[in-house]
């Protein structure tokens, strides 16, 4: 069996076990997603969002050895992701606190805020528009919507799984989705939230 036909975790195992060429498997299957959660969750700072990605990669590298299969390796490694940038913005705090906030696509937003139907060429900047305000009604929700957010869309985690990256329960994931759903609609349409 080819090493790009093994699921992650299987991979991993083989890493761990001594096969270097899984990890690079491993890394070309993520970098993109991963890269995306982090300098999203950094409001676009690509300086320092390359220096937090290279160190998730190298808590992966360490941990081979003491590697168990035990969740899904995509948890596993955006739950390091996850420690990762609770450890900067701890040290970031102090200092920027209004600098912790990230991009994101959004798509769950767009969805009920962009009509999607028309491609037409006036409309193209009307979509570019909204989606900055999107952008920016993101960087306004608390830290642990944000993050709840972004790792559904970005990442494409369930609800379990993203409690395990937070170390939350599912319910409280929930109740992050929702409540920074429904805060974004009311930042998007102000007037829709009053009536």
């Amino acid at each position: 069996m080819k090493l790009n036909d093994l699921s992650d975790e299987d991979l991993m195992l083989s890493y761990r076990d001594g096969t270097a060429t899984a990890f690079d498997v491993l890394y070309t299957r993520h970098k993109g997603g991963l890269y995306r959660y982090v300098l999203r969750q950094l409001n676009n700072r690509p300086d320092i969002a390359a220096e937090l990605f290279q160190d998730v990669w190298m808590k992966v590298i360490n941990a081979r050895l003491s590697y168990q299969a035990s969740a899904k390796f995509t948890t596993w490694l955006y739950r390091l992701a996850h420690n990762r940038l609770v450890d900067y913005w701890r040290s970031e705090k102090h200092r920027r606190h209004q600098e912790e906030f990230e991009e994101t696509t959004g798509a769950q937003v767009a969805d009920s805020t962009v009509d999607n139907r028309h491609s037409e060429p006036h409309n193209e900047l009307q979509q570019k528009q909204v989606q900055q305000q999107i952008k920016q009604a993101i960087a306004e929700l608390p830290e642990e919507q944000r993050s709840a957010i972004l790792l559904k869309e970005e990442a494409a985690l369930s609800l379990a799984e993203i409690a395990q990256v937070t170390g939350v329960n599912r319910e409280t994931v929930k109740s992050r989705l929702r409540y920074g759903i429904k805060r974004l609609q009311g930042i998007l349409h102000p007037l829709r939230s009053v009536s």
